[in-house]
């Protein structure tokens, strides 16, 4: 048997894989993850490597393979547990083994270490004080400032050594040498939250926070570790839940990970835990340096913090003795990884507490089909909140139908309704938000007279819009011709929807010219801490009307917010998506979540052009149970996950005559291997098929059995991998995709 070693894991450069004997003491023992003793370089000397693959097949001459040496004696560290999930997600989700280890190890770059440095007195008391009484004789006045100051301390800073006490670096040198003194140097590790220590008070939960917390609490202390979907409604208190829940295994020697969909939650979320927690807690996102990153990766490994915060890569965050992993707003679409290996961190997460013998905790209002469906098969503990936790009601919700606005002759995207709500707000100093749903904008066709959709015949998603006149199925490859009249009314007010923030700002500064207005969106928050200033002004009121993307929507909470506007909730509910219906619903039901949960009831405005969709009637009703009934039957029905599984083969190079025949291909190899009859779809072109001269092409594979799609994926790896006409081309699968490319 061989195993295939790295040696050094936490570098950049991390490429080379080494194959080593495996001795015969260790056949049958030796597993992926495990950290093991190897001869390397022409020297042989002694380093520790970790295993990434075991196999009966040797690569190089077997006579040249050195032999391994032992099992190292610290192997239960935590770079063998990562390791494990990095060969568990190179299985489930493809791509190499170096792309996996490169998601889930903190690589180490060049970076310049911050060090701090101590000078430490060496001599006794006494002995400092024959010193200093020589220095003193000899009017060696530098020196004898230095050693008082140690005499009085033991040990001080440098920085203060030689700036405070107007010495020379030549001085301490020669005290080093006379041994009277040490200069020591320790590494500081950057810690990015900067705040005051407020005082936590305990918190009066609600019965059904309490039995939530129990049910956890028990399960937890008789180790009966489980994934529980905590579904609560918005402003229930799912947040001093997970506090609770990360307290009882704090107070069991352990640490655990929050996750967070997007950086624009961090700032909040995390005055909240530091609140509960102190300095124990830690952040990661991507506004970070890769050193600032780093860092908080290694205070984690050293035991100085207890709680990583932080979007999808915090799930990596190697502490020793994981105990619950939480995953917040688990059904948004950012917990699924956009580069190889494409994985999801609610799978991801799962995986990783049964390698660690943690819990994982998922929470939201709107849970993705996918957590319900697992639920309701008893796959997932269910824990539910069906009340806010300070007993606020529910906004009331007004459907206003966009077409009807129209026929009266108002041509804005803001309603009469909605525009009256408003002037009310601002007359009564509260506060407002508008949110745009942007999502999907680019695709869809519809009228704005009657509200048609031009929607594909041979499957449950719309049509889009491409160059050239063409409208596009973009997962059976369906084409028609682009409409200048509906079909269905004869109006000439149909095509995309052009409306953006900026304009709606834009809008609202001139319907309210006294009214002080924020916008917030990729455009104004692309600086450093640029969410956190703009939700600061808006949370000391000193705004009026936020304007803003899906950003604004998820999680904050402001209680002098009682009016949330929706502008064009149709967006997301016809882009071309099977999963269109359930981001709609969640982003609704979210956005209508952010109004009332101060004193004042709230109220909220849905624009529509589909006032009859089941997706907007039961966001407007806040009725989840009542969506997912419907949903799950068209998702049965059509054969979608979670019902059913889906694989696509992702294809893109330079040249197109290449990647249509590698396509070819790679289906008629599929067809040939196809024993578990899976549904092989395509090729068709994405959304959009050609960008910066890249060629675009995509294979769906669906199937009942998630496992009989990693097994094709696996073969076709193989088939991609002898074959040299693959090597010019970008081959990536995505399982259960989360996007239609």
């Amino acid at each position: 048997m061989y195993a295939k070693v790295i040696v050094d894991i936490t570098h950049e450069k991390l490429d080379k894989v080494f194959e080593y004997k495996v001795p015969s003491e260790l056949a049958g023992v030796l597993q992926v993850g495990m950290e093991v003793v190897v001869p390397f370089g022409k020297g042989n000397r002694e380093t520790n490597g970790y295993v990434i693959g075991i196999s009966d097949v040797c690569e190089y001459a077997p006579e040249k393979v050195k032999e391994i040496l032992g099992l190292a004696e610290k192997r239960v560290a935590i770079e063998g547990k990562l390791v494990a999930l990095a060969a568990w997600m190179k299985k489930q989700y493809g791509g190499t083994m170096i792309q996996a280890l490169k998601t889930v190890l903190p690589i180490k770059k060049e970076e310049r270490m911050q060090v701090k440095r101590f000078v430490r007195l060496l001599l006794t008391e006494e002995e400092g004080q024959k010193k200093l009484d020589e220095y003193l004789k000899k009017n060696q006045k530098a020196r004898a400032r230095v050693l008082a100051a140690l005499l009085d301390n033991g040990v001080l800073e440098y920085e203060f050594v030689i700036k405070k006490l107007s010495v020379t670096r030549d001085v301490l040198r020669a005290l080093e040498e006379q041994g009277v003194a040490k200069i020591e140097s320790e590494q500081i590790f950057r810690n990015p939250i900067k705040g005051q220590q407020e005082t936590w008070h305990p918190v009066v939960y609600t019965e059904e926070q309490q039995h939530a917390i129990d049910c956890f609490r028990e399960n937890y202390l008789k180790k009966i570790l489980k994934t529980y979907l905590l579904y609560g409604v918005t402003g229930s208190g799912k947040t001093e839940v997970y506090m609770e829940m990360i307290a009882c295994v704090i107070r069991d020697g352990k640490q655990a990970i929050v996750l967070i969909p997007e950086i624009a939650l961090t700032y909040q979320t995390v005055m909240r835990f530091y609140k509960r927690f102190g300095e124990r807690i830690s952040i990661l996102n991507s506004r970070m340096s890769s050193g600032e990153r780093y860092d908080q990766m290694m205070r984690a490994k050293e035991g100085a913090i207890d709680v990583m915060i932080g979007p999808r890569s915090a799930l990596f965050t190697p502490f020793p003795n994981l105990g619950l992993i939480v995953i917040d707003e688990e059904h948004e679409p950012t917990y699924k990884s956009e580069q190889t290996p494409r994985y999801h961190a609610r799978e991801t997460a799962i995986e990783r507490a049964r390698l660690e013998g943690a819990s994982v905790v998922l929470g939201s209002a709107t849970p993705s089909l996918e957590a319900f469906y697992f639920a309701n098969r008893g796959e997932y503990e269910l824990l539910t909140l069906q009340e806010r936790s300070k007993k606020q009601a529910l906004p009331d919700v007004y459907l206003v139908d966009m077409r009807e606005e129209l026929k009266n002759g108002n041509r804005s995207i803001i309603s009469e309704t909605l525009h009256e709500m408003i002037q009310d707000r601002l007359d009564k100093k509260q506060q407002i938000m508008l949110f745009l749903n942007r999502r999907g904008y680019a695709g869809f066709i519809s009228c704005r007279s009657c509200g048609y959709v031009a929607k594909c015949p041979h499957c449950d998603v719309s049509l889009s819009s491409h160059n050239g006149g063409k409208l596009v199925c973009h997962y059976c490859g369906y084409e028609e011709k682009n409409y200048s009249i509906c079909p269905e009314c004869g109006s000439k007010h149909i095509g995309g929807f052009r409306a953006g923030t900026q304009q709606i700002e834009e809008l609202v500064k001139k319907e309210f010219p006294t009214a002080r207005v924020l916008r917030m969106d990729m455009d104004t928050t692309k600086a450093k801490d640029g969410h956190e200033k703009i939700l600061e002004v808006f949370a000391n009121e000193e705004a009026d009307i936020l304007v803003g993307t899906q950003m604004i929507v998820k999680g904050h909470d402001f209680p002098n917010v009682t009016l949330v506007g929706i502008l064009a909730a149709d967006m997301s509910l016809y882009a071309d998506d099977y999963r269109a219906g359930e981001r709609t619903f969640q982003l609704l039901t979210q956005a209508a979540g952010r109004a009332g949960r101060g004193r004042e009831k709230g109220e909220v405005v849905i624009q529509t052009y589909s006032p009859e969709h089941y997706g907007i009637l039961t966001a407007a009703q806040q009725d989840y149970e009542a969506f997912y009934e419907e949903e799950i039957s068209y998702r049965q029905l059509m054969g979608y996950p979670p019902v059913e599984q889906l694989m696509a083969l992702l294809v893109a190079g330079e040249e197109e005559v290449l990647l249509e025949t590698a396509c070819s291909y790679l289906k008629k190899y599929a067809e040939h291997i196809n024993e578990k009859q899976v549904t092989i779809i395509g090729p068709t072109s994405p959304h959009v098929g050609k960008v910066n001269d890249i060629y675009r092409k995509v294979l769906y594979f669906k199937h009942g059995s998630y496992h009989a799609l990693t097994e094709m994926k696996d073969k076709l790896e193989q088939y991609i991998d002898v074959n040299s006409g693959f090597r010019k081309l970008r081959i990536q699968f995505d399982f259960n995709p989360m996007n239609i490319f």
